[in-house]
């Protein structure tokens, strides 16, 4: 079994909180590799699976990574058709519209009007990552948050703009991982924006950005979910499932918050391109995913983009 992790040029040897699961992968008898995915030497078709972990660089790059997720095929996992609807934050509107619980988002195409603003405000880009021309904006600096939706709309880009909800501060983000559609570990993260403005950026490697407080190392714990997070989960997976073909993805992480009322949570992000997984806090969690990447090679089933 040969499987190749996909990263990217400026860091050819993967990041060190996937070394898990790379034991996890030869002790299960696989051959691993990285591959940089925009290296044109690189014979996708050498491997039996290929797996996304490190493309930091593929929101600055998002049209060049979706044509070679597609060129990969069904060699990759996630497939491309997740690849290419996740990679554009505008899928939230397709949770919505499917009637899942989501943050109230506008979207503002470039050259658009902005919305009227009221209350803490967040505005990001779709196509980003990191917190990479991010903010959260007070009603004195709502004149700042027009500025960074007008400069996203200059660069091309779709601008976000979400009510901010202040569970974030207190209950933190709910994070529940899932490997096959099945629940691996669940997490609590902590607030990521800055009280008021633009997220600071600091270097998290070679040429690459992401905000400041991602390098907390207070940011993340292992925590167990409420009910209804377990439930609106699930309510994602089967969703998930349902649109791609009736199979489930091979890994999501689905990112939650309480509701401004605190009575249900919100889905904040789904992660199914490169999240992180945070093995430190889950034992068993790489020998997990690392088995169900086993059992897809060995029973040669079709993925959803097959």
């Amino acid at each position: 079994m040969d499987v190749a992790l996909a990263t990217l040029s400026r860091l050819p040897e993967g990041a060190d909180w996937d070394r898990p699961l790379v034991d996890a992968l030869e002790d299960a008898g696989a051959r691993v590799r990285y591959a940089v995915w925009d290296d044109p030497a690189v014979d996708w078709d050498e491997f039996d699976l290929v797996q996304i972990r490190s493309v930091f660089d593929y929101s600055q790059r998002r049209d060049e990574f979706v044509a070679w997720a597609r060129s990969v095929g069904h060699h990759l996992h996630n497939p491309p058709e997740i690849v290419e609807w996740n990679s554009d934050k505008r899928y939230l509107g397709d949770l919505a519209a499917a009637g899942l619980p989501v943050i109230p988002t506008t979207y503002v195409e470039p050259g658009g009007p902005p919305p009227e603003l009221a209350g803490d405000v967040v505005v990001k880009p779709a196509v980003s990552a990191g917190g990479r021309d991010s903010g959260r904006f007070a009603p004195a600096s709502h004149a700042d948050a027009l500025d960074l939706i007008r400069a996203i709309g200059a660069s091309g880009r779709t601008a976000m703009v979400q009510p901010y909800q202040p569970s974030v501060e207190t209950a933190g983000e709910a994070a529940l991982v899932y490997f096959d559609g099945e629940l691996s570990h669940t997490l609590r993260k902590g607030a990521v924006l800055p009280s008021d403005g633009v997220a600071p950026l600091l270097e998290a490697m070679p040429g690459l950005t992401a905000a400041k407080t991602m390098f907390d190392p207070d940011l993340v714990r292992a925590a167990p979910a409420a009910d209804d997070e377990l439930e609106l989960g699930a309510a994602v997976i089967a969703h998930l499932r349902d649109r791609f073909g009736g199979v489930a993805a091979l890994y999501t992480r689905v990112d939650q918050v309480r509701g401004a009322d605190g009575d249900r949570p919100l889905i904040m992000e789904i992660e199914l391109i490169e999240p992180s997984f945070y093995f430190e806090f889950a034992p068993g969690a790489a020998e997990r995913l690392a088995a169900a990447i086993v059992r897809r090679i060995r029973s040669g089933a079709p993925h959803a983009a097959r």
